[in-house]
């Protein structure tokens, strides 16, 4: 017996209310835009340059008394967060320190980690210090740029991809979805002021990756109907394809949600952030695939017949149809998979 989350055959209209949907995409990617701008990104240690003292406490982690503690130094503005998480044993009581990269300096001196350190075991004297990471500005700056092309040169590549493999309106559509994903992405981490170090962009360039899969999954599926069904409209054809790859769409998405869950729950906020960023992904980049992409593909229109010109074969016309009637035939038998 086969679990199915959705029935095999379905016939729902997802253009039918079109315009909500991309009205629904671009409330979000103002909000986003407009979050990012107010108040950026919450960059981690890697984009922002400094050090960043990860302690471990058997007392209760009380933020007024460490930041009083560390204050003597003069070391400028100090983030203290404490962190939770529900693998933590009763006794283990954790907080990241953050500290910003001196001017002038590379990174923070092991002198003035070590008297960090010193003036939280006035805290606490027994209090470990697990992890200690440093980047310096300059490194953080290069990283940010880099970053930024990254994920540039992941779109343009899926770009030319789609390109070649269809036509310039499915192009146009993977990439808009795709860069509905990341907008939104991005906006998401804004505004809830979630790190955003290097591993969230390795879950962007993941993101990147799902999403044109689930697009060209669904993008084959048009193609295949456009050469079967001549004389249905685009919408139709569309409707028809997307229903036919939902049941293959959703045990895909929920499936990898599944372990993506098991993750955030536990394991551990070191990679909670890149959960948290894949699980968004996934959600949004379903969406796109499905509301996005194929809406654009809708609006732009596409070349609806793919066969060769006439050719003469013994004095009659062969329109050398044969083989995408071939085609339409096995595809009326195959399951999708």
């Amino acid at each position: 017996m086969r679990l199915k989350l959705v029935p095999q055959q379905t016939s729902f209209d997802f253009f039918g209310k079109w315009k909500l949907w991309l009205g629904i995409s671009a409330l979000l990617i103002v909000i986003g835009f407009a979050s990012f701008i107010i108040q950026g990104l919450n960059y981690g240690i890697d984009f922002r340059g400094g050090t960043t003292i990860r302690t471990e406490s058997t007392q209760a982690v009380d933020i007024g008394a460490y930041r009083a503690a560390l204050e003597p130094a003069g070391l400028g503005d100090i983030s203290i967060t404490e962190v939770f998480d529900p693998t933590f044993g009763p006794e283990q009581n954790v907080a990241m320190v953050r500290i910003e990269a001196q001017e002038g300096d590379e990174a923070v001196t092991p002198a003035t980690i070590q008297a960090v350190e010193n003036a939280l075991r006035t805290v606490d004297p027994d209090m470990k210090f697990p992890s200690v990471e440093s980047v310096g500005p300059k490194v953080s700056g290069e990283l940010i740029q880099t970053a930024a092309i990254a994920v540039i040169l992941a779109i343009a590549a899926v770009l030319i991809y789609i390109w070649l493999r269809f036509e310039w309106q499915f192009a146009l559509g993977a990439v808009a979805a795709l860069v509905h994903d990341v907008v939104l992405t991005l906006g998401i981490f804004s505004e809830l002021q979630i790190k955003f170090d290097l591993a969230i962009i390795a879950a962007l360039l993941t993101i990147v990756g799902y999403s044109i899969n689930d697009t060209v999954v669904v993008f084959d599926r048009v193609r295949e109907n456009l050469r079967k069904y001549k004389t249905k409209d685009l919408s139709e054809v569309l409707n028809l394809s997307i229903n036919e790859t939902l049941s293959r769409t959703m045990m895909t998405s929920v499936t990898t949600l599944l372990a993506l869950i098991a993750l955030f729950i536990l394991g551990g906020d070191v990679i909670r952030g890149f959960v948290f960023a894949m699980i968004w992904g996934i959600i949004v980049g379903t969406y796109s695939s499905i509301f996005v992409a194929s809406t654009i593909l809708l609006w732009l229109g596409v070349k609806r017949d793919w066969s060769k010109k006439a050719v003469t074969t013994g004095g009659r016309y062969d329109h050398v149809e044969r083989q995408a009637e071939k085609d339409a035939a096995k595809d009326a038998e195959r399951e999708d998979t």
